[in-house]
C-alpha cells in the first residue's frame, strides 16, 4: 500500500510545486493538498500542528517531514523511497 501524503500549500508557492514534482517523480500518485490560501482555518491548523508558518508542510503517513528542503534532503539521503512504501 502506498504512503498517504498530505501537504499544506498555496496555489502559487514555488516550493509546493517542487515538492509535488519530487513526490510524483518518486511514484506518488495522490497528494492530499490543503490550501491554506483558501481557508485561514487550515493555516491556523498547520501552525498549531507544525509550529511553522511557511508552506509547504508535508506529512507522509501522518509523520511531519517538514518543507521542501527537508523533503529534498530525505531524497538525497536515500530515505524518501522507504518512507513512500
Amino acid at each position: 500500500m502506498a504512503a498517504q501524503i498530505r501537504m499544506y500549500s498555496t496555489a502559487v508557492c514555488p516550493f509546493c510545486i517542487r515538492a509535488e514534482r519530487l513526490l510524483t517523480a518518486r511514484g506518488v500518485g495522490s497528494i492530499e493538498k490543503l490550501r491554506v490560501d483558501l481557508d485561514p482555518a487550515l493555516r491556523d491548523e498547520m501552525v498549531r500542528i507544525t509550529g511553522r508558518r511557511t508552506v509547504p508542510q508535508i506529512f507522509i503517513d501522518g509523520v511531519h517531514v517538514g518543507g521542501f528542503d527537508e523533503l529534498a534532503a530525505l531524497d538525497r539521503e536515500g530515505k524518501l523511497p522507504e518512507m513512500l512504501r
